[in-house]
């Protein structure tokens, strides 16, 4: 409307309209992106690359600041965030830091009152291991020497166990639900009986384990820089307990005053 105005210098020369709807349009899509993905600078360096115009970096950088500065006086949360905590993802926030001074015995399982399940190296049947899987749903099981000792020896995945189980029955002859289910490298002679199902070959002999006097500050580190799904509490070689990622989460709401039980993991 005003070419003639000194800041639009070069810009309107011909004396026209030179509104273009485009860069408009451009502008438009970085500051709805930035305010709902919060990216500020990779955005404006993928929206530069996209249109290969130098001259719309300041406009552009503009919008996404303006954009991220008023979504976060209405939340925290990007679009991406909020949907990880929607569809119940159990999530570790890198950004956040944990600062209480708890312990790995504080938020281990089992607790008081609540059963531990755990496979032993050479004295459970093919019976007793189905059941267990039937019975539970955990991701995997440790395997310790045996009930009294409870010295840890290893863990075995679920999948893997069932997959070791289905093939044993297809592959080889004579195994039954009697059959001894072993951990061990080597078969207890004399061996009477029905022929022993091994599966050394699936058991994880180096599980990662904590003490149970380990701050909760490293384990959170633990869980977000390795990726861990869960890990195994020892004390002097003795399995404790085992902590997971929900078990993690659930204690970070309690130690905020909110109700542990709120948190939904799908």
């Amino acid at each position: 409307n005003y070419p003639e105005w000194a800041v639009f210098a070069g810009e309107c020369s011909t004396g026209e309209n030179c509104i273009t709807p485009g860069l408009y349009a451009m502008v438009g899509a970085a500051a709805v992106l930035g305010g709902v993905t919060r990216m500020t600078v990779s955005l404006v360096v993928i929206m530069f690359e996209l249109t290969g115009g130098v001259r719309y970096i300041v406009p552009l950088m503009t919008a996404v600041m303006a954009s991220k500065w008023i979504s976060d006086a209405f939340g925290k949360e990007g679009i991406y965030d909020a949907h990880i905590i929607l569809n119940g993802y159990p999530f570790l926030d890198s950004k956040e830091e944990f600062s209480h001074t708890t312990l790995a015995h504080d938020v281990m399982k089992p607790g008081k009152n609540e059963s531990f399940y755990i496979i032993t190296q050479d004295s459970m049947t093919l019976d007793d291991v189905e059941q267990l899987l039937r019975e539970t749903d955990h991701n995997g099981f440790p395997v310790v020497v045996s009930r009294q000792s409870q010295y840890l020896v290893g863990f075995v995945a679920r999948r893997d166990l069932n997959i070791a189980i289905s093939q044993a029955k297809k592959t080889t002859e004579g195994i039954v639900g009697e059959s001894i289910v072993l951990f061990t490298s080597s078969v207890p002679s004399p061996w009477m009986g029905p022929p022993p199902l091994r599966l050394r070959k699936i058991l994880d002999l180096a599980p990662i384990t904590i003490t149970d006097q380990t701050p909760m500050e490293t384990v959170v580190d633990m869980f977000r820089k390795l990726g861990l799904r869960q890990t195994l509490v020892t004390h002097n070689g003795r399995l404790l307990g085992i902590i997971t990622k929900k078990d993690v989460l659930r204690h970070i709401k309690f130690l905020e005053s909110e109700d542990p039980e709120s948190v939904l993991f799908n």
